[in-house]
């Protein structure tokens, strides 16, 4: 198990919330650490090294076909990342713990355990990724965007020093892919939500959301949508490209 629990506002929000308590055996799962390499020219959260990702799996004790099971207090929007990671790196045993570490019955522990280095290693890419360049227009995807709606419209931007959308993308917000309770929305329910879209490719401010799209459409029985790693972040550091509110 990785513990994916995080909070843009706060970095040290994860560690604090693993120290008071996680699920037992489970392993920290840092998003800018572990998760993302450095901020710069690919946006806010750029993918990690695939081969540094590796290591890091390994280093948490992933065997080579191991259940990955992993999980956050945010409705998925973290361990979303965690999971999408794992399949580019080729492993496809991987899952979201639904309801997150608040839907965990069993006992919580503190004790930070060490495991014993896994057997992980890289396979074939599982899903797809769209660069930035692919997406001049014009291109044939059609591009969904995880931000709430205020967000995309341009009303407001508490993250990113520009306001707005890529053109041509249209709004599915990830939290719309929940319930009141946290958990996932059915199946049948989220086909509603996604199925219209042909050729989609996910984003949203740094392509960390944007993957909890990308399983809700596989929870969903659709194929597997590419996702736009660097995102809106990305978008806007060239003024060239188009903005749309």
């Amino acid at each position: 198990m990785l513990d994916c629990r995080a909070s843009l506002a706060d970095p040290l929000f994860g560690e604090r919330a693993f120290a008071e308590g996680h699920i037992s055996g489970a392993q920290r799962a840092d998003l800018d650490a572990d998760l993302a390499s450095s901020p710069g020219s690919g946006g806010r959260h750029p993918l990690p090294d695939a081969a540094d990702l590796s290591d890091c799996l390994r280093r948490k004790g992933l065997n080579e076909d191991a259940q990955l099971i992993v999980y956050d207090d945010a409705g998925g929007a973290f361990a979303a990342r965690a999971w999408w990671l794992a399949r580019w790196l080729g492993h496809e045993n991987a899952a979201v713990l639904d309801g997150g570490i608040s839907a965990w019955r069993g006992p919580l522990e503190k004790i930070r355990q060490t495991p014993n280095p896994g057997t992980f290693r890289r396979r074939e890419a599982l899903t797809r990724i769209v660069r930035v360049d692919e997406l001049t227009a014009p291109h044939p995807y059609q591009l969904i965007d995880a931000r709430a709606e205020n967000r995309f419209h341009g009303i407001d931007e508490p993250i990113d020093p520009v306001a707005g959308h890529i053109p041509g993308a249209i709004c599915r917000p990830f939290q719309q892919n929940l319930d009141t309770g946290g958990h996932f929305l059915p199946p049948a329910a989220l086909r509603q939500r996604f199925s219209e879209f042909e050729r989609p490719v996910c984003y949203c401010g740094s392509g960390v959301t944007a993957a909890h799209n990308v399983l809700a459409m596989r929870h969903a029985g659709l194929p597997e949508s590419a996702l736009y790693p660097g995102s809106w972040s990305e978008w806007i550091l060239d003024p060239t490209r188009p903005v749309a509110t």
